[in-house]
C-alpha cells in the first residue's frame, strides 16, 4: 500500500510543554454512574443477549460493549480490504463518541439507541464491501446493538488474598522465552490489598467505579500484590531437535519519543485508528499511512541497521496528576489518556525458537498482533499480554497491574505467535495467518511451521503502588487485559536468514 499523505509524529517532550492540571477539570469523571439495567457483554455473533443473562438492576453501568465486527471477518476479498479497514475504523470512533456521551448522560441506556442506528449502516457498507467479490459472513446480522455492561471488578478491591491458579493454560501463548518470562498467568489472580499511596488519583475511594486520572480507571481492583500471586509459568519441555538459539535486536527504549495514536495494521490511512498512544522503536516512519516501501526506505532505531522491523505498543503512563502536551488532543485527553507518559527503562527484543523443531525465516512484511486491545468488552480469548515484577517473573498477571515491592520494577512481556501459515503475510482480522504454538506440547497447528518468536520485554521503573495504567480505547476502562503489541518484519532478508541460523544453531546472537 502507497502513503498518501505525512504527518509529523509528535516527539516526546521532557518537563516543558507538560500540563499539570487536576484530573477532574480537564475531563469528566466516570464515577457516580446512576443504577441502570446492565446486560452482560453481547457475544460476537449477534446483538443483545436474552434478558435472562442479565447482570440485574442493583449494578452500576460502567461502559459500553459492542460485538466486534473485525473478529467475524476471517476473509475479505482483497480488492475489499482497505474499504473494510476504514469501515471498521469508523465503529470504532462511534463507539469511542458513545462513550463521550455515555459518560455524561443521566440516563446510560439512551446512548444505546443512537449507537445502533450509526453502526448498521456502517456494517452494511462492510457486507457491501466484501459482497463485491465474494460473500459476506451472515453473522454480520444483528451486531449493530450494542450493551451496557458493569465493571466486574467494581468494589472489589479489598477482598486481597492468595487466590492465583498454579500453571493454567491460556490458549498456548507460552512458548520458548528464555528465563522467568514466561506468558500465561491464571487469570483473576487476586485482588489489591487496598494499598495507595496517592499516586492513582485515590483509587478505591470514593468516586466510585472507574477512578484513574481519566475518570473512566483504572480503579483499585486491577492491581494485585505480585507478593500475593503463586508462581504460575509453565513451558513445553524441550525435545530432541529442538531450536535453542536466540536473536536480540537492540533498537532503545523510544528515547527519542516517537508516538502517535495510529495502528498502520488494522486501520492503515485512518488518523487516530487506535484512540490510545503508542510507543515506537525501530522503524520511524511508521504511521497511519506508511506503505512497505515507506518502511523498507525508513530510518530505523535498532543498532543493526538492517533491522527497520516497527515494534509499538500502548504507551504507560503515570496516574499522578502530571499530563502530557497531548491532553487535548487524538488519543491523548480527547480519548480518556492522560497522565505523564513513560519511558521504558529497558525493552528487549528477543528471538526465539521453538521446543520441538527447527524454524523457518519470518518473510519480509509480515505482521503479528499479540493481545487483543479490546479483551475487556470481547473477553481474554486473544488477550495474551502479561504483567510482573522484576525479581517475581516466575509470576505473571493477565488481568491485573502488579504493585511491585520496593526496588522491584514492573514489567509488561509479549510473546508473539510462533507459527505461521506459510503464505500470507497478514490476513482480514490480522490474526488467522499466525498462530501460537500448542501450549503443551510446543507443536504449531497443522498447516502452519515454525518461526522465530518475538519475545518482548519492557520493563518500567514507577514508584510503587496503584498508580499508573496503559492507554486504551476509552471504552476498555485502561484495564490491564486490553495491553498488546504490534510488529510488522522489516528485516533485511539476509539479516532474517542469519535470525533463523543464529536460533536453529543453538547460538545466542545480536
Amino acid at each position: 500500500m502507497g502513503r498518501t499523505s505525512r504527518r509529523t509524529s509528535r516527539k516526546r517532550s521532557k518537563l516543558a510543554g507538560r500540563a499539570i492540571a487536576a484530573s477532574a477539570a480537564l475531563i469528566l469523571g466516570g464515577g457516580g454512574l446512576v443504577a441502570v439495567n446492565v446486560y452482560a457483554n453481547a457475544d460476537e455473533g449477534g446483538g443483545p443477549p436474552p434478558e435472562s443473562q442479565a447482570q440485574g438492576a442493583g449494578q452500576q453501568a460502567t461502559t459500553i460493549s459492542c460485538p466486534d465486527v473485525g473478529n467475524q471477518l476471517p476473509e475479505v476479498p482483497e480488492g475489499a480490504r482497505a474499504e473494510v479497514d476504514r469501515e471498521l475504523a469508523t465503529l470504532d470512533s462511534q463507539i469511542t463518541d458513545a462513550y463521550a456521551r455515555f459518560a455524561e448522560a443521566e440516563d446510560k441506556n439512551s446512548v444505546l439507541g443512537p449507537l445502533a442506528e450509526q453502526r448498521r449502516p456502517t456494517i452494511e457498507n462492510i457486507r457491501s464491501a466484501i459482497d463485491q467479490d465474494g460473500r459476506a459472513p451472515q453473522n454480520l446480522d444483528g451486531m449493530a446493538p450494542c450493551t451496557l455492561r458493569a465493571d466486574d471488578d467494581g468494589g472489589r478491591g479489598q477482598q486481597g488474598g492468595d487466590q492465583g491458579q498454579d500453571g493454567q493454560d491460556q490458549g498456548g501463548q507460552n512458548q520458548g522465552g528464555d528465563g522467568d518470562q514466561g506468558q500465561n498467568g491464571g487469570q483473576d489472580q487476586g485482588q489489591n490489598q487496598g494499598q495507595g499511596d496517592g499516586q492513582g488519583g485515590d483509587q478505591g475511594g470514593d468516586q466510585g467505579q472507574g477512578q484513574g486520572q481519566a475518570g473512566n480507571g483504572p480503579e483499585a481492583g486491577d492491581f494485585v500484590d505480585i507478593k500475593s500471586v503463586r508462581p504460575n509459568v509453565q513451558k513445553p519441555r524441550k525435545q530432541r531437535g529442538a531450536s535453542r538459539g536466540t536473536f536480540t535486536t537492540n533498537c532503545g527504549t523510544n528515547e527519542n519519543g516517537k508516538f502517535n495514536p495510529d495502528n498502520v495494521i488494522v486501520a492503515p490511512g485512518v488518523s487516530n485508528g487506535a484512540h490510545h498512544m503508542h510507543d515506537y522503536v525501530g522503524n520511524q516512519e511508521t504511521d497511519a499511512f506508511s506503505g512497505d516501501d515507506d518502511l523498507a526506505n525508513g530510518d530505523t532505531s535498532c543498532r543493526n541497521q538492517g533491522d527497520k522491523s516497527t515494534y509499538y505498543w500502548p504507551v504507560l503512563r503515570l496516574q499522578n496528576g502530571n499530563n502530557e502536551n497531548d491532553a487535548d488532543a487524538d488519543g491523548g485527553g480527547r480519548d480518556k489518556n492522560v497522565g505523564e507518559i513513560q519511558t521504558p527503562d529497558q525493552v528487549t527484543l528477543k528471538f526465539v525458537g521453538s521446543p520441538v523443531s527447527k524454524v523457518t525465516a519470518m518473510p519480509r512484511f509480515l505482521r503479528i498482533i499479540t493481545g487483543d486491545a479490546k479483551a475487556f468488552t470481547n473477553g481474554d480469548a486473544n488477550a495474551n499480554a502479561s504483567w510482573s515484577c522484576t525479581g517475581f517473573e516466575n509470576r505473571q498477571l493477565k488481568d491485573k497491574y502488579p504493585i511491585c515491592p520496593q526496588g522491584s520494577k514492573v514489567v509488561r512481556t509479549f510473546n508473539f505467535q510462533s507459527c505461521w501459515d506459510g503464505q500470507n503475510t497478514d490476513s482480514a482480522n490480522h490474526r488467522t495467518h499466525v498462530a501460537f504454538a500448542d501450549q503443551r506440547s510446543g507443536r504449531c497447528p497443522q498447516g502452519f511451521r515454525a518461526i522465530p518468536q518475538l519475545v518482548q520485554r519492557i520493563v518500567y521503573d514507577v514508584p510503587p503502588g496503584p498508580g499508573f495504567a496503559v492507554d486504551s480505547f476509552p471504552e476498555q476502562l485502561h484495564k490491564p487485559i486490553t495491553d498488546h503489541g504490534d510488529f510488522i518484519n522489516v528485516f533485511d532478508e539476509r539479516l532474517m536468514q542469519r535470525v533463523a541460523k543464529c536460533v536453529n544453531g543453538n547460538r545466542r546472537c545480536t
